[in-house]
């Protein structure tokens, strides 16, 4: 009987043994993460990170100047903490999810200081600077301006100028400079207003963020970029322009729309091209949202508005980088909501042509109509 009550206890152990050890290897199975660079496929690596290995790689390099190398053999490695952060950057998913990743298998918490860590690095002058800039040089305007020509036929562009917003959560009420109310936008949810210029191969040239109740031209008037551009007419060269909407004001270095153009006429054949040409930074603001869709307004950003503003510039970073390296786009079958391009606007009052208008006008043989776009404001840039 004491031999059965022993073979049955050492039967009892055996089995807790072989249930630990299963239980033992299934949790590093869950906590062990992949080594991407080796175990995707590239077209897996690019839906996942929406970079290729070869930008990653590239992408890695360049921030591991900018932020903390590992002390222990328990801290993560840089590669890993952009890979992480990128993947939070193509999603747009909470911090846990993210952790949760089989390619990353970290905690919440350690997502949040990837985040902040990489975003931190991305902002850093050298880097920022260098990847979104306007034309440094009359060289460099001339580039814009010609690339504008050869693709739609329209001179002396140097870049078009639309908004977007991008969702926030709501900030904390009693902030003294910008208070929570000042961030709810006219379609009444929380966001930043972000204007953004690009050139005509869809690369960001300049960045400016405001709280989402901001108006657009205040925006506008208020910028760098209004500036940079006045200052270039004041230096003699005139026959540089950007390209904007009927909601901001006619001057020698904003061209604008013609309000009620004729049908079939010169100034309908004008808005027309105008409306082609300056669909590039729709095309762009549309790239931008879609490979990184943290943007998107129904992912919205948690985060208090000046790290959500730094996560802006990073993937702005990113797009130009994307651009540059002619990384490919994501093609899933995800159903995405809504974009928001920003807000429209209707320009009242009429004003002069100017010359160079009208040689466009003279050049010009499209043939196409006008279209009002559906959902234009009606407030005026002055």
């Amino acid at each position: 009987m004491a031999l059965e009550q022993l073979a049955y206890l050492a039967a009892i152990e055996a089995l807790e043994n072989a249930e630990n050890a299963v239980e033992n290897v299934a949790r590093q199975r869950q906590f062990i993460p992949l080594e991407p660079f080796e175990d995707l496929p590239d077209h897996q690596f690019i839906k996942i990170y929406r970079l290729d290995k070869d930008t990653a790689t590239h992408v890695i390099d360049l921030l591991q100047p900018y932020m903390v190398a590992p002390r222990r053999i328990s801290d993560l490695s840089i590669e890993r903490k952009v890979l992480t952060t990128l993947r939070f950057y193509a999603s747009g998913s909470y911090q846990a999810d993210i952790g949760n990743h089989l390619n990353h298998a970290v905690s919440q918490a350690s997502v949040s200081r990837c985040i902040q860590q990489v975003t931190d690095a991305f902002n850093t002058p050298n880097i920022f600077n260098d990847n979104i800039h306007l034309p440094r040089n009359v060289d460099e305007l001339v580039r814009v301006r010609n690339k504008f020509y050869e693709k739609y036929n329209f001179p002396g562009v140097a870049g078009c100028v639309d908004f977007t917003h991008v969702a926030i959560s709501p900030p904390v009420m009693n902030d003294n400079m910008y208070p929570e109310v000042v961030y709810v936008n006219r379609k009444g949810y929380h966001s930043i207003n972000v204007q953004l210029i690009c050139d005509a191969d869809l690369k960001i040239m300049n960045i400016a963020r405001f709280p989402g109740s901001t108006n657009d031209c205040f925006i506008w008037n208020n910028s760098n970029a209004f500036e940079y551009i006045r200052n270039v007419h004041r230096g003699g060269h005139t026959s540089f322009y950007f390209l904007g909407d009927s909601g901001y004001a006619l001057r020698p270095w904003m061209m604008t729309p013609i309000l009620d153009a004729v049908p079939g006429s010169p100034e309908d054949r004008f808005n027309n091209r105008h409306r082609t040409t300056r669909a590039t930074i729709e095309r762009c603001n549309d790239v931008l949202k879609l490979r990184f869709r943290c943007l998107l307004k129904h992912r919205t950003l948690h985060y208090e508005p000046e790290k959500s503003s730094k996560i802006i510039n990073a993937c702005s970073v990113l797009h130009n980088i994307c651009i540059d390296r002619n990384v490919p786009q994501v093609d899933d079958d995800e159903i995405l909501g809504e974009i928001d391009f920003g807000a429209y606007c209707l320009r009242n009052g009429s004003f002069s042509l100017l010359k160079a208008r009208g040689s466009i006008l003279r050049v010009s043989n499209s043939k196409q109509r006008t279209q009002k776009r559906p959902g234009d404001a009606t407030h005026v840039c002055e």
